[in-house]
């Protein structure tokens, strides 16, 4: 495991996450306390050092199993939890992005954890009704009290992170530092706008699902599980399963497993993408930091690009005409340097 500085900041994290999301099992599946502190320990053993949870991962059963086993090492970690969605509580303001939502998830969450500060706190959902500006000084005051020491942003539009942190610099506020959203092979769409939104601010992207809720380890290829596809796979099958099934072609020849094939696409789609890990057995996180030791050759890169490539569309496949990268730069674009 090597170590990566987290978007334009000087906080060290390995290069592969661990998502706790499976730590306990309220939801009614999941890994209970002693697989939870085996899946750990394994991620230490690789020299991992970047945990992500949210106030609301199996009821809250994620950030309390987090905190006891992080209780004699807890500095040692770079511990990242969430608020914004239902967690809990009565009434409109149990959810949301504003302050008094903000005020008591933090308090809630660093009970759970049992922990005096969160190194990373990710806004995890856009939330339309909350002013940005309310959001990012919430967040700011956290920063200043010392209960936040790096803030993050999930799933929210290009449109809306770009706002948050230009108002953020501008007025003196901490602004986001990585950017957390679903990208995989069969979820490329992030490519359009939220990718080059995250590079023209340095932001680290740490991709949830990188290998598709499962469809991109080929286990849906057969017909026994196909009907266990998820709504979203459901509608796109025919794409997703066609593009399972290149990976699971590509991981026989190389002698590497689909997982691993996925999870190092994703990889080699620059240093500023941080992969989640998500596992419910410690023989499943084993088999995915197998990347680590995987690098896939240009051919099988442009294979796995052609099977899964989708349309940029406006303005992006327009600015790539010829005639307009003429009209832009005189038809002088490859004498430039930039």
């Amino acid at each position: 495991m090597r170590y990566r500085l987290l978007g334009p900041t000087g906080l060290r994290v390995s290069e592969l996450c661990l998502g706790t999301m499976t730590f306990g099992d309220d939801w009614g599946w999941g890994a209970k306390s002693d697989a939870a502190e085996q899946i750990l320990d394994r991620y230490v053993e690789a020299g991992g050092n970047f945990l992500d949870t949210a106030n609301l991962y199996q009821n809250g059963s994620s950030e309390r199993i987090l905190g006891e086993l992080l209780q004699d090492d807890r500095d040692r970690f770079v511990l990242a939890t969430k608020y914004t969605l239902h967690a809990g509580g009565e009434g409109p303001n149990a959810a949301g992005s504003h302050r008094k939502n903000l005020m008591q998830a933090i308090d809630a969450s660093l009970e759970r954890l049992d922990t005096d500060y969160i190194d990373l706190l990710w806004v995890h959902a856009w939330d339309e009704l909350t002013p940005i500006e309310e959001t990012m000084r919430g967040l700011d005051d956290l920063v200043r009290q010392g209960l936040v020491h790096y803030l993050g942003v999930s799933d929210w539009p290009a449109w809306a992170v770009s706002a948050a942190n230009a108002i953020a610099t501008a007025r003196g506020w901490t602004p986001f530092s990585a950017l957390q959203i679903e990208y995989s092979l069969i979820e490329r769409t992030p490519e359009r706008d939220l990718l080059p939104m995250a590079r023209h601010f340095g932001l680290t992207t740490t991709p949830w699902s990188p290998l598709g809720g499962g469809v991109l380890t080929g286990k849906y290829l057969d017909g026994e599980n196909a009907g266990r596809l998820s709504e979203k796979a459901r509608q796109r099958s025919d794409h997703n399963l066609g593009i399972a099934r290149v990976v699971v072609d590509l991981a026989d020849e190389i002698g590497a497993t689909p997982a691993q094939v996925a999870l190092a696409w994703l990889r080699a789609q620059g240093d500023d993408i941080l992969l989640i890990l998500g596992a419910r057995t410690p023989e499943h996180l084993e088999d995915n930091l197998g990347v680590l030791g995987l690098t896939l050759s240009e051919d099988h890169l442009a294979r796995l690009d052609e099977v899964s490539a989708i349309e940029l569309g406006f303005p992006h496949a327009f600015l790539k005409l010829p005639f307009v990268k003429e009209g832009i730069y005189n038809g002088l674009r490859d004498q430039i340097d930039a």
